[in-house]
This record gives C-alpha cells, structure tokens and sequence, in this order.
C-alpha cells in the first residue's frame, strides 16, 4: 500500500490506516515496536510531522502506545476500539 499524496483523504490519516491494516493482519505483532518514524517516513515519502500526526491516531485508536525513549508497540487486540 501507499499513500495517494493527490487524494482528499489527509496522509496521516492513509497513513494511520495502512499500520491498522498492518497490525489487525499480523504483520506488526502484539507488544513489538511498530517501525521508526525515519522508517516510516523513507517508505512512504512523508514528512516526520505526517507520522507523528499517524501515530497520535493509532493511539486514539488504542491500537498502540508509546513510551518514551523506547519506541510505540502494539497493543493487546481486546484495547483495540
């Protein structure tokens, strides 16, 4: 997947979609870190203020959390909203 800079939906928000397809298939596991905001922003071309603003909707969500200096992991599936 990737991000349609053109589209009217927001990137963060693409973004924040494609991880949440990412972790409710598996591919990011319950309790590892989700990748590096430098990760992130090399494979889709974004800007570090898009996949803060991403990952600040994955917590809204209650698909992760971040703590500090240690990164952002996934949660267990019964936080999920």
């Amino acid at each position: 997947m990737s991000i349609d800079h053109g589209a009217r939906l927001p990137a963060y928000i693409q973004l924040a979609d494609i991880i949440e397809a990412r972790i409710r298939a598996g591919e990011l596991s319950v309790g590892r870190t989700i990748p590096s905001e430098s990760s992130l922003q090399q494979e889709f071309g974004v800007s570090r203020g898009t996949v803060r603003k991403a990952v600040l909707v994955l917590r809204e969500r209650r698909l992760v959390d971040t703590v500090p200096q240690r990164g952002t992991f996934v949660l267990p599936g019964d936080e999920w909203q």
